[in-house]
C-alpha cells in the first residue's frame, strides 16, 4: 500500500506550509509576478512535468493487483520457489494494454493486447511480458521496429495509412498467421476481462536435477471468451473510449474478481531439436494434440491501483526479469526483447524505476550496487558500492538461474531454423480451416475492408496472395470482396 497524504496544512514539495495558493507573489498590487515566489515555480515546473514520454508500444493500458495460487505440483519440472507447493500465493500486478494506439487512444479497437505480469516472488520479481495472442507477426526482434512504425503514424501523413501496414506485411508473409488471429472474431475482445492471455514466447524450466524443459503459459479466462464486432467496437469507441479500463476498475469495485486458470504446454529439451515446428519460433504454436496444456494455478486480480500514473503508467515489465529455475530460450524475438524492455524503461522512466513502490519487490529486498541517478532515493547509504568487498555486501549465489543452452557454428546473421513442417503459411491456414463459416465471413469482412484502402494494386494482391498460399478458398474469398469493394 502506498502512503496516504494526510489531512493539515497544505505544504511545498519540501514541507514548509503554504500561505497563500490562490494568489502569486507580484510586485505590488497589479505589478509582474517575482521569480522568489517559490509555491508558483514550483507548481508551474512540476505541472510542466507530470507526463513521462509514454511507451512506444502498449501506451494504452490499465492494471490491478491480485494473487496467483498454485493449484498442481511442477517441481518436476521446476525448482522456482513461487511454484514449489499447492496452494501456494504469491501477490501479482497485471497490465493489460494495447499495442499500437496512443495514451489517448480507444480502448475498443482492432488491436492485439498485451498481458504483462508481475509476480512478487521471495526470490525476486518474475515479468511474463505476453498477449492476447498466442502468435505474433514476426520471428526476429531486429524486424520490431520496422512493423511497429508501419501502425504507428506515417512521417508524412501524420495517420496510420494501410499502403505502410499491408506493404510491410505483405513482404513478411510469416505474419500470416498472426493477421488471421487479429482480424478474426478474437481481434477485438469485449473486455480485459473476457480474452486469454499467453506467455507467447517459450521459457526454460529447469528443476532442482538440472533437467531442462520448455514452457509455454496459457491464461485462460474463466469469465468466458467474449469479442466485438468491428460495428460494435466502432461504436464504443466513440460512445467510451475508455470502455476496458472502465469495466475492469467497476468489475472489482464491485466484487466481481476477474479470474484466469493458468496453464502450460511442458516439451521435454531433447525433443526440441526433432519436433515438426520449431518451437521457438513465436509466428508458431505447439498443437495441444502434441503438447496437452496442464493446470498448474489460478490467477485472481482483486485489488484497483490507488493511484493510474503512479502504478500503471510508471509500472515496467521486463522479460529479462527472472527468477531460479526460470530462463530464456534461443527465441530470437524474446532474445531481443530482453534488452529492448529494460531499455525503453530505463529511458522513459529512469535508471531507478525498480525503486518505485509499483516495480519494488514485495516478498524480498533488492540488494544491488546501482547508485545514484534520477529519482535514487538513498537506500543504500553508506555501504560500498562495488562486490567483491571485504565490509559484508550482498555476494553472488555461485548458482545459475536457468542451465545452460548448447551452440553450434559459425557467428552470423542467421535465419531461424526451418523444422520438418515449418513454413510461413501452414498453421494459418489450419487456424482458417477450424473456423466456422459465420466465423470465416466475418474474417473476410474485416480484412478485405482495411486492404480495399490499400492504393497501390501491387502491394494488395501481394497480401492477399499469402493467405492464398495459406488456404485457397480463403485467398479466393479474400481477393473476390476487395474487388467488390474497389469496385
Amino acid at each position: 500500500m502506498t502512503e496516504q497524504i494526510t489531512a493539515g496544512p497544505l505544504t511545498t514539495e519540501a514541507g514548509a506550509p503554504v500561505a497563500d495558493n490562490q494568489n502569486s507573489e507580484t510586485a505590488g498590487v497589479g505589478g509582474p509576478v517575482l521569480l522568489q515566489d517559490q509555491l508558483l515555480i514550483e507548481k508551474l515546473a512540476h505541472f510542466n512535468r507530470e507526463r513521462i514520454p509514454e511507451r512506444v508500444v502498449h501506451a494504452r493500458g490499465a492494471g490491478a493487483y491480485g494473487t496467483f495460487t498454485v493449484t498442481a505440483d511442477v517441481t518436476p519440472y521446476t525448482r522456482a520457489k513461487f511454484l514449489s507447493e499447492i496452494g501456494k500465493e504469491t501477490e501479482v500486478f497485471l497490465r493489460f494494454s494495447t499495442v499500437a494506439g496512443n495514451l489517448g487512444a480507444a480502448d475498443a479497437v482492432r488491436d492485439p493486447r498485451g498481458f504483462a505480469l508481475k509476480f512478487y516472488t521471495e526470490e525476486g520479481n518474475y515479468d511474463l511480458v505476453g498477449n492476447n495472442t498466442p502468435v505474433f507477426f514476426i520471428r526476429d526482434a531486429i524486424k520490431f521496429p520496422d512493423f511497429i512504425h508501419t501502425q504507428k503514424r506515417d512521417p508524412y501523413t501524420g495517420s496510420q495509412e494501410a499502403d505502410n501496414v499491408w506493404d510491410f506485411w505483405g513482404l513478411s508473409p510469416e505474419s500470416t498467421h498472426q493477421v488471421t488471429w487479429l482480424f478474426g472474431d478474437r481481434g477485438i475482445p469485449a473486455s480485459y476481462r473476457h480474452m486469454d492471455g499467453f506467455g507467447s514466447h517459450t521459457f526454460q524450466w529447469t528443476n532442482e536435477a538440472g533437467e531442462v524443459f520448455w514452457v509455454k503459459y496459457h491464461f485462460k479466462t474463466d469469465q468466458g471468451i467474449k469479442n466485438l464486432t468491428q460495428d460494435e467496437a466502432n461504436k464504443l469507441a466513440g460512445e467510451d473510449p475508455d470502455s476496458h479500463q472502465r469495466d475492469l476498475r467497476e468489475a472489482i469495485e464491485r466484487g466481481e474478481y476477474p479470474s484466469w486458470t493458468v496453464q502450460v504446454q511442458i516439451m521435454p529439451a531433447e525433443e526440441a531439436a526433432t519436433y515438426r515446428f520449431n518451437p521457438f519460433d513465436l509466428t508458431k504454436v505447439w498443437p495441444h494434440a502434441d503438447y496437452p496444456p496442464i493446470e498448474i494455478g489460478k490467477l485472481e486480480l482483486n485489488r484497483n491501483p490507488e493511484n493510474i500514473f503512479a502504478e500503471v503508467e510508471q509500472s515496467i515489465f521486463s522479460p529479462h526479469h527472472f527468477v531460479p529455475g526460470i530462463g530464456p530460450s534461443p527465441d530470437k524475438m524474446l532474445q531481443g526483447r530482453l534488452f529492448g524492455y529494460g531499455d525503453a524503461h530505463r529511458y522513459r522512466v529512469g535508471i531507478n524505476a525498480d525503486h518505485l513502490p509499483v516495480n519494488r519487490p514485495r516478498a524480498t529486498e533488492a540488494r544491488s550496487h546501482g547508485r545514484d541517478g534520477f529519482m535514487y532515493d538513498g537506500r543504500h547509504g553508506g555501504a560500498k558500492n562495488y562486490e567483491p568487498n571485504s565490509f559484508g555486501g550482498p555476494a553472488q549465489t555461485d548458482r545459475a538461474m536457468w542451465q545452460p543452452t548448447t551452440v553450434s557454428g559459425a557467428t552470423g546473421n542467421h535465419p531461424t531454423p526451418v523444422h520438418a513442417e515449418d513454413d510461413d503459411f501452414v498453421q494459418a491456414g489450419n487456424l482458417y480451416r477450424l473456423m466456422s463459416e459465420e466465423e470465416k465471413e466475418r474474417l473476410i469482412e474485416n480484412l478485405s475492408g482495411f486492404i480495399a484502402k490499400v492504393s497501390r494494386e501491387d502491394i494488395a494482391q501481394r497480401a492477399i496472395e499469402n493467405f492464398r498460399r495459406a488456404d485457397e478458398d480463403y485467398g479466393k474469398r479474400l481477393e473476390a470482396a476487395v474487388q467488390a469493394l474497389r469496385g
